[in-house]
Parts: structure tokens; C-alpha cells; sequence
């Protein structure tokens, strides 16, 4: 049977103006502005407006920009007080997914038209990280820290968990992370926002869901599975032992290899350039061991498989995460606060048809595999002659 299209892989659905990636030459566009001079020049806020607008902003677009994130931060004290019946060792990803489903409860949905559609993504993007932080510390018995005007999106969600404010340079590598993870075509959780935003339903229903297929460990959860591998591993003198044993049993290292990168994935690069930069400042070892991962599969996967294989952006942000003190269990809703931009712009391109206009609903084809008892169907025979 031809399975070459299972998932629909290389299968297109639909056009885009949002982003596109290069997978021979290892390059990721946001609207025609390539990853790697955005994480040089941009700043999480200015990105966000860029993947929504198809624009850079003004100085004065951009001001409007961010006083309406920051307007929007603070989440109803009724949701944070529901956030205390949980149990502490809900995942947070469950949680993640039903707050934001419940933001209809409390905001408008949209009207149908786009302009509104903006101010849901503004009201998401900046509620998101709140709903993440507000449930940290409920989790933990501690007070919720309100979100600081005077802080940028980054540095205010490292507040809001921490109570204290990052240094510029912690900062910086936040906003970076942030930028890196705001969108990626038609990855798993951005096709399913968009195809539930293609029946009509509002914004906070299509990124519920989006937030849903993100929870899984081979999208989102991927980093989480990575930082376990480390602690596993441990030191960095037997990283290239455990490599070895764990290809030999042809076993998956996590972080190695991605489905559609066949070169070095360029949010990688970067991300391990900020690993070397965090790990000198805080004298960690998760870096080196990181590192040494990468070198060690590459290695065995040439030999012994004799074909090349490169780290995808999970690998290196388990330990950015892990040195920021991030808990582990918040690496994919830490995902989910960049990303949920990228979904917003999907929902609202899927929703007023930016690009080529597509059906009005993904309805794709399957191919039955199952019983086949004639032309005539199979013959219900009632319980009772049942064998």
C-alpha cells in the first residue's frame, strides 16, 4: 500500500503568507523576514505584530502594539480563584487548555470580522502567559504575582513566576526563545487550529485546541522528554556511551532529527549559542552535555546508519529552560506562550482568506482498510444468532 502520504506528509492544504520553511537550506521566513536576523534585530512584541499584520510595525503602531498586550495581561479573579480547585499536580497543559477555552466565558467572541479577530489575538497572546503564572505559583501555595506595565512580555512572565525581575541579559535570551517559537507552517498544533477555525468556530476554541495537539510529546512535550534524557545521562562523561546504547537498541534521541529540516534546523543554532551563553553564566552543566549528545549521534547515526542527522529546536531549549529554572513541566506551555501567536495569525488568515481563497471546511479523504464482507455490506445477523 502506498503510505507515502500517511499524515499528509508533503501533502498542500492551503496557502500562506505567514511563514516558510527551507528544509534543504535550513532556513525559517516570517513573512519574508528570515528567523535568524529577527532574533538579531526584533524583539518578541515587534515579531508578534509582524506574524498578525504582515508588516513591520512603526514606532507608533508598535507603542499602540504593546500597550494593548499590556492592557490585556491580567486575567478575571474568578478564573485564578477556579485555578484553586485543581488538583496541584494537574499537567499543565490540561489546565493551559481548559483556561483558554474558558476566555469565552468571560470576553465577547469575535464578530466576523477581522478587525475584532485582532483584538481576540491581543487578548489570547497577553492572557496566556498570566493563566501560565498564576497557576505556578497557586500549584506551589504562593501568591500570585500581578503582571508589571513597566515589563516587557518576556521579562513580565519571569516576574509574574519568580516575583523578582530578570536581569537584561536573562531577559534578552527569554525574548529570543519567544521569537524562535512563535510559528512554523503547518506544524500539528497550528494545522489544528486552523482546521478548527475553518468550521466557523471563534478564536478561543481554535487555540484551545491547537494547545491540545501541542501537549503531545512528539510536538510540544518533545523538550521535556529532552531535559529527562539529561538527567538521565547526568554527566557528560558517559553522554556518548548512553548514545551509543540507546542507537543500538534503535532507540529515538530525543531533540535528534525533525521531519522536515535535512540540514541544521536554524532555531537550533540559535538556541544553542543562548545554552553556551546561560550555561558560562550560571556554571551549569546541561550544556556541555547537550553538546555532547549532538556530536555523539551525529557520529554513531554516520556510522552506523550512514546518513546525517541534525538537532531540531527542542534540543537545546531543554536546558535554556531548565537553567532559567523553569519547572520541566512548563516547557510546552512555555512553548504555547510564543506559539499561540503564530495560531492566532493562522485562525485569522483561515477565517478571511488572506491567501488563495480553499473550501470552506478541511474535510480530507481516508482510505478504508477495514472489513469488507461484498457489495452488499456485511449482513447484521441479531443477538441472539450471534456466535
Amino acid at each position: 500500500m502506498e503510505t507515502k502520504n500517511i499524515g499528509l506528509r508533503g501533502i498542500e492544504v492551503a496557502d500562506t503568507r505567514i511563514s516558510n520553511i527551507d528544509g534543504e537550506r535550513g532556513r525559517l521566513i516570517y513573512r519574508g523576514y528570515d528567523i535568524l536576523d529577527l532574533t538579531k534585530n526584533s524583539t518578541f512584541e515587534e515579531t508578534a505584530y509582524l506574524l498578525l499584520y504582515d508588516e513591520l510595525p512603526t514606532k507608533g503602531k508598535l507603542d499602540e502594539f504593546n500597550a494593548k498586550l499590556v492592557d490585556a495581561r491580567f486575567i478575571p479573579k474568578q478564573m485564578q480563584k477556579n485555578m484553586g480547585n485543581w488538583r496541584k499536580d494537574a499537567d499543565p497543559m490540561d489546565m493551559l487548555q481548559a483556561f483558554v477555552a474558558a476566555l469565552a466565558g468571560y470576553y465577547d467572541e469575535e464578530f466576523a470580522n477581522k478587525e475584532a479577530s485582532y483584538d481576540k489575538a491581543i487578548n489570547i497572546i497577553a492572557k496566556v502567559p498570566t493563566i501560565i503564572a498564576s497557576w505556578n505559583r497557586i500549584r506551589n501555595g504562593l501568591d500570585i504575582v500581578d503582571p508589571d506595565a513597566s515589563l516587557s512580555h518576556a521579562a513580565n512572565f519571569l516576574y509574574m513566576m519568580s516575583g523578582e525581575k530578570p536581569d537584561p541579559e536573562v531577559e534578552k535570551i527569554f525574548d529570543v526563545c519567544l521569537i524562535l517559537h512563535a510559528d512554523h507552517t503547518f506544524n500539528a498544533s497550528t494545522f489544528t487550529a486552523r482546521q478548527v477555525a475553518s468550521t466557523r468556530a471563534h478564536m478561543y476554541s481554535a487555540c484551545s485546541a491547537a494547545i491540545g495537539a501541542l501537549s503531545g510529546e512528539l510536538h510540544g512535550g518533545a523538550n521535556t522528554e529532552v531535559m529527562k534524557m539529561l538527567l538521565d545521562i547526568e554527566n557528560i562523561e558517559k553522554a556518548e556511551d548512553w548514545v551509543k546504547e540507546k542507537i543500538a537498541k534503535e532507540e529515538r534521541i530525543m531533540g535528534m532529527g525533525h521531519a522536515v529540516y535535512k540540514t541544521y534546523d536554524p532555531r537550533a543554532q540559535v538556541l544553542k549559542e543562548l545554552s553556551r551563553k546561560l550555561a558560562e553564566k550560571t556554571k551549569d552543566p546541561w550544556f556541555a552535555i547537550t553538546e555532547k549528545v549532538e556530536m555523539a549521534t551525529i557520529a554513531e547515526i554516520k556510522s552506523q546508519k550512514n546518513r546525517d542527522i541534525y538537532p531540531n529546536v527542542d534540543l537545546y531549549s531543554a536546558s535554556l529552560y531548565y537553567m532559567l529554572k523553569i519547572p520541566m513541566d512548563l516547557n510546552t506551555p512555555i512553548f504555547a506562550i510564543s506559539r499561540v501567536v503564530g495560531w492566532a495569525a493562522h485562525i485569522i488568515e483561515e477565517k478571511f482568506a488572506e491567501a488563495a481563497p480553499k473550501p470552506a471546511l478541511y474535510r480530507p479523504k481516508a482510505s478504508y482498510v477495514g472489513k469488507y464482507c461484498g457489495p452488499e455490506g456485511c449482513e447484521y445477523k441479531t443477538l441472539d444468532l450471534r456466535k
